[in-house]
């Protein structure tokens, strides 16, 4: 059935796509003769299925609906694995159905067919309210009959109060999953906004988001993951140095983290060198058995992206392989605040120290009273959130271009004379730590320099990024280089 047949009152008109309604989601997958599949859900009941049996037509799509919700059955069938609510869990279900769909009835209908396995495994709201309410969601199908495969992974966060509308909550994003991966696939940026219809990111957050196979073997998924951000879907998005998707709750978990904010445009061999030397410092005052576990995070925000002249995904793809050659874990966030990702990380974390690396210039403006009028504490309220749980500030020195002097958090006047106290009382009690473990060398270089002499055509900007960061500029005439 053609959306345009569909009655107007199911129809929202967007400028740059249609938008359906749930029910008329389900039935038009019901309708679609090519697509024949198995649904497979844990935890939450079959709250995905359930629209495609309501909506009617169920059996022109549905080759199995299931729900192994006893552990011992579910190991039986998919495996053992240490956590149910899991991305391990979730892709053994999705190869143990799709493979049963080809061996069964690939002889018999797969000329004419393109088949699916759709999976969940969640948790919702328990009866006491104690447990994190999350899950994992996705789907493995053909885009065309004998396809080779193609597979869409998420996470999703339920933040409803009551259980019932988290599973509701659930099998709208279900539906909204399994219609994009149908219909949306050749426009993946459509997909991703298509996740949330008929919901609202008070209801759901998704956090994690990964293409792949055949049909999205040219898509990136690091700027899928920016796009969630963008849209609202989520706060943050994470991938590692191979530009792999990261679900951060997994990767932050029971971890200490040590983070460094910058604009990296481009890396310079002071970002690196903040990093080395804010490690070594924070290392020391964790207990042994954290150590090894630090995760060290390098952080862009939203507000820093989207304030680049000619912002693109090609500017932030560049930012984001520099840092990967670095050997960096990335985190692109929407928390301009500290205070807020300061929160976001102890939530990630479960109470894990952190520690987070700024500049003098950053320190100065995170002591400025103008980024917390909104706050009916003011600026007293955002740092008693910053500091509550133990976190810890690595500042590094600054040495202005064309002045001998080095500042430090020991010669630190604040434009706010009122404030000096409250830096000084921080300072006293550790919670403001100076780096004094730095490079000198490092100390003149600053990436707004770097980037006109880029420009500039001036050869002695590779002296003052790394090597690995200098290779990728060449090579792509990055920031202008030619």
């Amino acid at each position: 059935m053609s959306s345009t047949f569909l009655p107007p009152s199911d129809i929202r008109v967007t400028s740059d796509r249609l938008r359906l309604d749930t029910h008329s989601k389900a039935l038009k997958i019901n309708l679609d003769q090519r697509r024949y599949g198995t649904f497979a859900e844990i935890g939450a009941g079959q709250e995905v299925v359930r629209w495609f049996f309501r909506v009617g037509g169920a059996a022109g799509t549905i080759s199995k609906s299931m729900s192994a919700y006893d552990m011992a059955v579910s190991d039986a069938i998919y495996g053992t694995c240490e956590r149910y609510v899991s991305r391990p869990r979730l892709e053994s279900m999705l190869d143990h159905e799709f493979r049963l769909n080809i061996d069964r009835l690939g002889p018999i209908r797969g000329d004419s067919t393109s088949f699916f396995a759709f999976a969940n495994t969640v948790s919702a709201r328990n009866y006491k309210g104690t447990n994190e309410c999350h899950g994992w969601l996705g789907v493995r199908f053909q885009i065309y009959p004998r396809d080779q495969e193609s597979q869409i992974i998420i996470h999703v966060r339920m933040l409803d109060n009551e259980n019932l509308l988290q599973q509701e909550a659930l099998g709208i994003v279900g539906v909204n999953l399994l219609f994009g991966a149908f219909f949306l696939h050749h426009e993946p940026e459509q997909l991703v906004e298509s996740l949330l219809d008929n919901l609202t990111t008070s209801r759901v957050e998704i956090d994690m988001i990964e293409f792949t196979g055949i049909g999205f073997r040219t898509v990136d998924n690091r700027v899928m993951s920016l796009k969630l951000v963008q849209l609202g879907l989520s706060n943050a998005a994470m991938f590692d140095a191979t530009g792999k998707v990261l679900q951060p709750s997994e990767i932050l978990y029971k971890r200490p983290v040590l983070v460094e904010r910058g604009s990296y445009r481009p890396v310079t061999k002071t970002n690196i060198d903040m990093l080395h030397a804010s490690k070594e410092k924070f290392e020391s005052v964790l207990p042994p058995e954290d150590r090894e576990r630090l995760l060290c995070v390098t952080e862009l925000t939203m507000r820093n992206l989207l304030s680049t002249e000619n912002a693109s995904n090609r500017d932030f793809l560049a930012r984001a392989d520099m840092l990967g050659a670095c050997g960096m874990t990335v985190l692109v966030s929407d928390y301009f605040e500290y205070y807020r990702l300061a929160a976001y990380l102890n939530n990630m974390n479960k109470g894990k120290r952190i520690g987070l690396v700024m500049g003098i210039p950053s320190l100065y403006e995170l002591f400025d009273p103008k980024y917390y009028q909104h706050l009916e504490g003011g600026i007293l309220e955002s740092f008693g959130r910053l500091f509550k749980n133990d976190l810890k500030l690595l500042v590094y020195p600054y040495q202005p271009e064309g002045c001998e002097e080095i500042q430090t958090v020991h010669n630190t006047e604040l434009a706010t004379k009122g404030l000096q106290k409250l830096f000084d009382y921080l300072v006293e009690n550790n919670c403001i730590d100076q780096l004094d473990n730095h490079d000198p060398s490092c100390l003149p270089i600053f990436s707004r320099d770097v980037l006109k002499r880029i420009q500039a055509k001036d050869p002695t900007w590779e002296t003052m990024v790394p090597p690995q960061v200098a290779k990728i500029i060449r090579e792509r005439n990055l920031f202008g280089h030619k």
